[in-house]
C-alpha cells in the first residue's frame, strides 16, 4: 500500500481559483485504507510524477484533494479530466486527532492553500457540540477556497480576511491573526489547529501562546520536501522528525524549538 500506487478514477474536477482546482477520486479497483483528516496521499500523474497532497475531503468513499498548479506534476494533476485515472498511495502521516479535543473549544486557523487540509476537520467538527471558530486568510478574494461552503462553517464565528482587496470586496483586509479578537474561545480550554505558510504558523502560534492556549494543545501541519512518504529518503527531515512519518501534524510544543532554528 505504501510503495505501489493504486488506480483511482477522477469523478470531478472543479476550479477554486485561477491556479487551484479540487479533484475527487474514487477507487478504480482495490481501495486504500481509510484516511484521517490531516493525513496525506502521494498522487501520481502518469507520465509526470508524484507529489504529496493532503486530503481535503473524505466523504462517501471519495478522496478529495485541492491542488495548486505550481509545478509540472501539480499542473498535470490539475488538468486531469473526469474519467481519467491517477495513482494514489497512502494514507501517510499523522492526523489532526479531533477526538483528543473532545469537550474543548476549537480554533481553526488557515492561510491560503492551508485551508485544504483543515477542511475535513471543519466538516467533522461542525456537527459536534464544541465551540468552533474558523479563521481564514487568503492573498486576494479570488484566491479564497470553498467560498460556497463558508456560511455553514464556524459556531460561533467564521471569519475571512485577505492580504489585498479587489473591486467589490467589503470584508476585512489584514493578516489572519487580526481575526482572533472576534473569535469566542477560552484559551486554557482551547485546542487550535493551524495550517498555512510557515511564517503564518509561527505568528499565529506565538499569539495563541501569549493569549494562554497551551503549546501542547496547538497542533500545526508542517511541510518539507517529501519524496518517498515512507521515512526512508530523509528529504523531509526537520531536526529529529521525518515529517512524512512523524508529521505533518505535530504539537507546537515539539515544533516550536525546531522552527526557531534558522535554515533547519
Amino acid at each position: 500500500m505504501t510503495a505501489v500506487p493504486l488506480p483511482y478514477r477522477v469523478v470531478a474536477n472543479r476550479p477554486e481559483s485561477t491556479d487551484t482546482r479540487t479533484i475527487e477520486l474514487r477507487p478504480a479497483g482495490e481501495a486504500l485504507p481509510a484516511f484521517a483528516p490531516g493525513q496525506f496521499a502521494m498522487l501520481y500523474a502518469f507520465g509526470a510524477g508524484e507529489i504529496p497532497v493532503s486530503v481535503a475531503g473524505l466523504r462517501d468513499g471519495t478522496l478529495t484533494h485541492t491542488i495548486r498548479g505550481v509545478g509540472a506534476v501539480s499542473r498535470a494533476l490539475c488538468a486531469v479530466r473526469p474519467g481519467a485515472q491517477v495513482g494514489v498511495r497512502g494514507p501517510f502521516g499523522t492526523g489532526w486527532d479531533l477526538p483528543a479535543a473532545a469537550g474543548r473549544d476549537l480554533l481553526v486557523v488557515a492561510g491560503g492553500i492551508g485551508l485544504a487540509p483543515l477542511r475535513p476537520l471543519v466538516q467533522a467538527a461542525a456537527s459536534a457540540h464544541n465551540r468552533l471558530n474558523v479563521l481564514i486568510g487568503a492573498r486576494t478574494p479570488e484566491d479564497l477556497l470553498y467560498r460556497d461552503e463558508l456560511d455553514g462553517w464556524g459556531r460561533p464565528y467564521c471569519g475571512v480576511t485577505v492580504d489585498r482587496a479587489g473591486p467589490g470586496w467589503t470584508g476585512r483586509v489584514g493578516v489572519v491573526t487580526t481575526l482572533l479578537d472576534r473569535a469566542a474561545f477560552t484559551p486554557p480550554e482551547t485546542t487550535a489547529f493551524i495550517c498555512g505558510p510557515e511564517v503564518m504558523i509561527r505568528a499565529t502560534a506565538r499569539e495563541l501562546l501569549h493569549r494562554g492556549v497551551p503549546a501542547q494543545h496547538i497542533r500545526v501541519s508542517l511541510e518539507r520536501n517529501m519524496h518517498c512518504a515512507t521515512g526512508h529518503c530523509g528529504h523531509c527531515q526537520l531536526g529529529p522528525l521525518l515529517l512524512c512519518r512523524d508529521g505533518p501534524v505535530v504539537g507546537y510544543d515539539h515544533a516550536e524549538p525546531l522552527l526557531a532554528v534558522r535554515e533547519l
